[in-house]
């Protein structure tokens, strides 16, 4: 019987010698990689910090101390070892585990999380209620050094660093947040980690002073101030102590029992501390280790050759994104792209290798990369900013103050719009059609596959009328072959009939055509391409010519396609008969997108029966 299957909760670890859990390690790397490897998941995140997890059970005592998990990608470890281990095989799948942190699901879990850069602002709300209720427990965030290229992080330590009181603040130190992280920041944490000149002396003088008798404690003063002249002499001031926070590290973060000492030594201190851990991305599997961002989120794979399962020869819309664009780019000098963290994800890879001076990887700052494009656009640059649809969410006020209040010529290309399936409500792109539309100036678009979404990138590259935004789905949809030129405003209409009028937007419309296809239907079909602004020529004159009519959006009901088009009907006092399918009025689970949208009446089968049930009567 092995280690793992003796342990499911904290307390069993608290049992377990240092070298009994180097053991347990390798044995959680290996639970891992074969169950992820079936479900998909976060793999080369999880595999990093298996010790820097069983450090912090070992020494720390949660539910009753607080741990945050920044965005949650590397909390596989802290649910196998929190009574979760027999449902992991369900992780990510319609009812089972989900791939972050999630209150509902465990008393362990201390707090929601999906996005990055919130551990440390929560772990300071966290802190100041406990000393308000007069309580005592630690709090501890786990935060990435990714994270610290988001804004929140320093929000959150710069109010941190001014609090009196118990509060520890763990970097995780990678190198990686998704992809390689960029900018002044991950310079900086480079240069900690390669700076042996103090980090040796300090572990010198500590053993000197180890040796001397205790004389008092003017001498201890002493020698902790000459040890901070010369950390100031030779590394000359940290970003972490100048914010207020007492630095520790770095430290191998797979060294458990180096760890166990730190985390010992530091937790009743009553200021704010910060230990820097360092740890490999895709640790124990060669794949993971040699492409970590690659392995960052997977779908399931084949363990021994680490190829991908669910691979398709088909071109997913970001990789068409990045081909059109470095098209589009060669003929056209003023075009750059901007990505917030996802070059691999959003397809910009490739522009990035051919046209690396016009390519910005700005971190995880979403708000950051639409003020920086707007002011690209400003002085007569044409931004493409691919940025996935949940992460858009972060910079709503950028969009609305600096790009659209100035009418400025960037384009949003807005990646994974609608349900993205396993990951669940924190990523689902459920609310852009919403929160897009309501923004004067913005033009907002969707086309119904990938052949439309490059004609699509064509119109925006010379549109010169102001912002413009492109959302369309996570993967690739079936073609149908119908493509009308792009004409601003106007919608495209793929079937015609009497009995139904159908409005269906993206990956929709190609299910739709074929269920009318196929059944022979005598129903017309609307692509309706243009969000904002809606062909209200085209919506009036169906309003007069079909009784019935149907509306298909991914996107919440409130403030959708639907609303909109019900608006125009009540306004032309009209008697239409419509029925509005959408995402409902709800923060939507997990599971694969074909399983959702059977839930909610989204899929092929439940739009049919409502098609027919709506000619029928």
């Amino acid at each position: 019987m092995g280690i793992l299957e003796k342990v499911n909760y904290p307390e069993d670890i608290k049992k377990l010698s240092i070298s009994e859990l180097y053991s347990l390690s390798e044995e959680i790397r290996k639970f891992l990689l074969y169950n992820i490897a079936n479900t998909g998941g976060h793999l080369a995140a999880n595999l990093g910090v298996v010790e820097l997890t069983l450090a912090l059970l070992y020494t720390f005592n949660p539910p009753h101390d607080k741990i945050v998990w920044d965005v949650g990608h590397q909390c596989y470890v802290y649910k196998i070892l929190t009574g979760r281990k027999e449902k992991f095989a369900t992780l990510r799948k319609l009812g089972g585990l989900s791939g972050f942190p999630k209150t509902k699901e465990s008393i362990y879990d201390s707090f929601d999380t999906g996005h990055s850069s919130t551990s440390i602002s929560v772990a300071l709300g966290f802190a100041i209620a406990r000393d308000l209720n007069h309580k005592d427990y630690n709090v501890i965030a786990v935060v990435g050094d990714g994270a610290l290229t988001g804004g929140l992080a320093y929000e959150g330590l710069n109010n941190a660093g001014r609090y009196n009181g118990k509060l520890l603040v763990i970097l995780n130190d990678n190198e990686m947040s998704i992809s390689k992280n960029v900018g002044a920041i991950a310079k900086y944490l480079s240069q900690v980690r390669t700076q042996p000149k103090y980090f040796k002396l300090k572990k010198v003088t500590d053993e000197f002073v180890a040796k001397i008798p205790l004389v008092g404690e003017k001498l201890n003063y002493l020698i902790k101030k000459l040890k901070g002249g010369l950390k100031y002499i030779l590394f000359p001031g940290t970003l972490f102590e100048a914010l207020g926070f007492e630095y520790y590290g770095p430290i191998d973060g797979h060294d458990i029992k180096k760890m166990c000492e730190v985390f010992e030594n530091v937790k009743n201190l009553t200021r704010p501390v910060l230990v820097h851990v360092v740890t490999q991305k895709g640790k124990g599997y060669e794949h993971a280790e040699k492409f970590p961002e690659k392995y960052h989120g997977v779908p399931p794979f084949d363990v021994e050759t680490g190829n991908h399962l669910t691979d398709t020869n088909s071109k997913s819309f970001s990789e068409v994104l990045g081909d059109k664009l470095c098209e589009l780019a060669k003929n056209d000098q003023r075009i750059v792209a901007i990505t917030a963290a996802m070059p691999d994800g959003t397809g910009l890879s490739r522009f990035g290798k051919i046209y690396p001076e016009r390519f910005f990887d700005v971190g995880i700052a979403e708000e950051h990369a639409v003020t920086f494009a707007a002011a690209l656009a400003k002085e007569g640059l044409k931004p493409f900013i691919a940025i996935y649809s949940t992460f858009l969410q972060r910079a709503f006020d950028q969009i609305i103050h600096d790009v659209c209040i100035q009418n400025l010529n960037v384009v949003f290309c807005i990646d994974r719009a609608g349900l993205v399936g396993e990951d669940g409500e924190t990523h689902h792109g459920s609310f852009d059609i919403s929160y897009l539309t309501l923004i004067p100036n913005l033009t907002v678009m969707a086309p119904k596959d990938t052949k439309e979404f490059e004609m699509m990138l064509e119109f925006a590259a010379v549109y010169d009328r102001g912002p413009l935004a492109i959302r369309y789905p996570r993967g690739t949809t079936k073609t149908i072959g119908i493509y009308e030129p792009i004409l601003f405003g106007k919608s495209e209409i793929l079937a015609q009939g009497r009995d139904l009028a159908i409005f269906a937007v993206g990956r929709h419309v190609s299910m739709l055509y074929d269920i009318i296809c196929e059944n022979n239907l005598n129903a017309t079909l609307i692509n309706v391409r243009f969000l904002k602004p809606l062909d209200i020529e085209l919506i009036e004159t169906i309003i007069k010519t079909h009784k019935k009519i149907l509306v298909v959006e991914d996107n919440t009901i409130i403030g959708g396609l639907g609303e909109k088009i019900k608006g125009i009907i009540a306004e032309k006092n009209s008697s239409n008969l419509i029925k509005h399918i959408g995402l409902p009025d709800k923060f939507i689970q997990h599971g694969s997108i074909g399983e959702l949208y059977s839930l909610l009446g989204l899929d092929r089968k439940s739009l049919k029966n409502v098609i027919m049930e709506l000619i029928k009567n």
